[in-house]
């Protein structure tokens, strides 16, 4: 109805119109008479255009209508006052500001603490490495009398596993010495070099150094050196044999209990708790 500028006489009433009164009625230049009685319309009469002279528009039993020019004698409109919102009491406030600076100092604590781990860590590994010299395949030669089986301590899936002392100081340390013609020996020396030097857990054995070196025939070696292990093989404790010159004794229940739970933590921490997760695919 709005487009409609000539519109000069509008009579709607007894339509059972419901709604409010569309404001664009105002805007009617040539509209003169507008009857919308005895209808449902509720809401705010305007009062411009034609809404001005009250004589012009009839608005009876619409009792919904508030507002309109005075002459109407329309009930006026209620106007909606926005309740402003209760501020938060001052007990609240001081109890989520004690909330966020007790997270903020559990947090801070947490990060110290990981950080002085992690120091902790790279210092002693650090400290292990720092007195260790570059090894060389003439080194370790040397060292095993040139790969004696007297200083044969085991044999493992890739190679042989050899003891050797390394300067300063003397320290006792396995040397495993990868068969290169092992088929994936050497995918194995490069996986458990990129592996073997982040972990970090009491249940397995360090790694000090790895050895990447050609022998005195020209043809590649590759060794890793461990943590020695004082108590020997645990193969040798779990299947003792009396006629073993080596045996150090027998495991009661228990003690085979603990070290099948350590061997399970250390598992765990492998498969979910490492930097990257790292299946052992060779526990015997």
């Amino acid at each position: 109805m709005a487009f409609l500028k000539g519109l000069k006489f509008l009579n709607v009433s007894r339509n059972n119109l419901s709604g409010s009164i569309p404001k664009a009625l105002e805007e009617l230049p040539s509209l003169k008479k507008l009857n919308l009685s005895f209808n449902d319309i509720e809401g705010e009469v305007p009062i411009e255009g034609v809404f001005k002279n009250a004589s012009a528009i009839s608005v009876i039993e619409n009792t919904k209508l508030c507002g309109g020019v005075p002459q109407l004698m329309l009930p006026p409109c209620l106007v909606e006052v926005m309740k402003p919102t209760k501020p938060l009491s001052f007990k609240l406030k001081i109890a989520i500001i004690i909330v966020i600076v007790c997270f903020l100092l559990f947090s801070l604590i947490l990060f110290l603490h990981w950080r002085k781990i992690s120091k902790r860590n790279s210092s002693s590994l650090g400290s292990i490495i720092d007195l260790l010299p570059n090894v060389s395949y003439k080194m370790l030669y040397q060292a095993t009398n040139g790969f004696s089986s007297s200083n044969l301590v085991g044999i493992g899936s890739f190679g042989f596993v050899y003891k050797r002392f390394l300067h300063p100081k003397e320290r006792l340390v396995p040397v495993k010495v990868l068969n290169l013609q092992q088929k994936g020996a050497s995918k194995s020396f490069m996986a458990e070099c990129n592996v073997l030097r982040n972990i970090r857990h009491r249940n397995l054995v360090k790694i000090l150094i790895c050895c990447s070196s050609m022998d005195y025939s020209g043809n590649q070696f590759k060794a890793l050196i461990f943590e020695f292990m004082t108590n020997g093989s645990l193969d040798i404790w779990l299947h003792p044999n009396i006629d073993r010159e080596d045996q150090l004794g027998v495991l009661s229940f228990l003690q085979r209990l603990n070290i099948a739970i350590d061997v399970a933590c250390a598992l765990d921490y492998l498969h979910n708790h490492s930097v990257q997760p790292i299946i052992h695919c060779d526990l015997k």
